[in-house]
């Protein structure tokens, strides 16, 4: 946590990004929900009595952050500059490209490596390198966009970089399990069908 905050969250000027929510800032966290099957929505973490609101003993690099949209572009913005945002270098631009590369053996995609059924959104097609899953094949994905890299949360979040259309896309909801709907993949072709050359 005191590494992501002066490595990355101060540099980037995401005050408002961390692993829990700070007293001060309680009234401006958001409710996370569940979708039931008679389309009802359930809440699932109240605001005020969330966990996020209790200091963890335990911090992921791959999950458990909070924050506003605000921070996440201020993030996405330093990805898509590749590795930059005003004067501050938060990784090498070769080693950031290096990690939204994919590096699944032989090339292949993650329908060719993955068990189960755990993503909405498609395998085929999607390579995965350091960090991120990336769009190899827009014909094998079934979406407009290929070269893209890109992460969801569990709340049914999603951002991607599309350096070849200099992209940033940010999709912030509170809405559990992420298979709820297909946000991800429609977005995505919503976006790139409104984009003109």
């Amino acid at each position: 946590s005191e590494y992501f905050a002066e490595h990355i969250f101060e540099p980037l000027g995401m005050t408002d990004t961390a692993f829990s929510v700070a007293p001060d800032k309680a009234d401006r966290f958001a409710a996370n929900y569940q979708r039931q099957a008679d389309k009802s929505l359930k809440l699932i973490d109240d605001p005020e009595r969330s966990n996020y609101l209790k200091h963890p003993t335990f911090f992921s690099g791959g999950g458990g952050l909070t924050g506003t949209i605000k921070d996440y572009l201020n993030f996405c913005e330093m990805l898509r500059q590749k590795g930059v945002l005003g004067s501050e270098r938060i990784i090498g631009s070769r080693t950031l490209a290096m990690m939204h590369r994919n590096h699944l053996p032989g090339g292949g995609d993650l329908a060719s490596s993955a068990l189960g059924d755990f993503s909405e959104t498609a395998y085929e097609g999607v390579g995965f390198g350091l960090g991120f899953a990336t769009s190899m094949d827009e014909v094998a994905t079934g979406q407009v966009g290929a070269g893209d890299y890109y992460w969801g949360g569990a709340a049914s979040t999603i951002f991607w970089v599309d350096p070849v259309e200099d992209l940033v896309v940010i999709f912030m909801t509170q809405l559990m399990p992420s298979a709820t709907f297909n946000f991800r993949g429609q977005l995505k072709n919503i976006v790139y069908s409104a984009i003109e050359d």
